[in-house]
């Protein structure tokens, strides 16, 4: 039979409809969005998101100095009568609130150290940085340490406030620290005594 005017050749119904192109690729670039939506949500859940507490670490120590006490503390509230020379009449016109006294050794290979701590509070600021300036100075005198006034009575104990003993001080607030170090058996380590005298400053924090 011949094809009838306007019947597209070979017969049927008519020409397909285009595919809708745009709504296939919005379905599938939805379909993307879904599963790596699932993937992140199935991925939290396997790895807690949350980090690790980290523990906190120690500071590292500064001062290698292991400092045992042996004798102390010693404590007054009378430093005129602690005390000697331009030192004892500082206190005699200016007293003190409190006077704490300690003695420590220290071990550090093959030596043996000696070591005075005196921590000596004041009524006002300006009065213990009057007595730092005192004492700092050659000759004026200062608080006995526990060697001095007898306390301490150890054989062999050198005498740290003699002329080869190493002197250091420090103000806070109205605290002063004194410390007087020297070893044991004559030994002579002039840089070694110094730094020892200089990290036994923070121990006038200790004499309570």
């Amino acid at each position: 039979m011949p094809a009838q005017p306007g019947s597209p050749p070979g017969g049927g119904n008519g020409p397909n409809p285009p595919r809708d192109t745009k709504a296939l690729l919005v379905r599938g670039a939805g379909l993307v969005v879904i599963a790596v939506v699932a993937g992140l949500i199935w991925f939290l859940i396997r790895h807690d998101s949350t980090p690790e507490p980290v523990a906190a670490q120690e500071p590292a120590k500064t001062n290698p100095f292991d400092y045992k006490l042996v004798e102390g503390p010693n404590k007054s509230t009378d430093c005129a009568a602690k005390a000697y020379d331009d030192t004892k009449k500082f206190f005699q016109t200016n007293p003190c609130a409190s006077l704490a006294r300690g003695l420590y050794t220290v071990e550090y290979g093959d030596a043996k150290a000696l070591v005075s701590v005196v921590k000596v509070s004041m009524p006002t600021a300006a009065q213990a940085t009057q007595l730092k300036a005192l004492t700092d100075q050659d000759g004026t005198g200062n608080v006995s340490d526990l060697v001095r006034d007898g306390t301490y009575k150890a054989a062999g104990a050198p005498k740290v406030s003699g002329d080869q003993a190493e002197y250091e001080s420090q103000v806070t607030g109205t605290d002063v620290t004194i410390v007087l170090a020297d070893f044991y058996a004559k030994h002579r380590d002039d840089v070694l005594l110094k730094r020892i005298a200089t990290g036994a400053l923070d121990l006038g924090a200790d004499l309570h």
